[in-house]
């Protein structure tokens, strides 16, 4: 059994490939670096935003692979801060991730 990539190792790895990508990537939150939740904040340019947060767990099953879900689609700017601050008064040890890509495209692994 291996042990799970730690949130500040798997978010620099992120941001990392969304550059290799072409995107623009960067951390606006840093939470916990062990175990925080990842949100990731898709920016498409066009006044429209995607909302990406760890998937259940359930549906994810015992690997050391994250998977993430898409909470919102095609909202604004407004929208996602409001979810956001009501996901950090949950957990105040999240991490959000902005990307910026027109194309709409997260660059997570599937």
């Amino acid at each position: 059994m291996s042990a799970r990539l730690t949130s500040d190792f798997w978010v620099s790895a992120y941001v990392r490939r969304c550059q290799i990508e072409g995107a623009y990537a960067l951390v606006r939150k840093r939470g916990s670096a062990e175990a925080g939740a990842i949100f990731i904040v898709l920016d498409r340019l066009d006044g429209t935003n995607d909302l990406y947060g760890p998937a259940p767990q359930s549906e994810t099953g015992q690997g050391d692979s994250r998977a993430f879900e898409r909470i919102a689609e095609a909202v604004d700017g407004l929208t996602v801060e409001e979810r956001l601050k009501r996901e950090a008064r949950f957990d105040p040890d999240l991490w959000i991730v902005v990307v910026e890509d027109r194309a709409g495209e997260p660059h997570l692994s599937v």
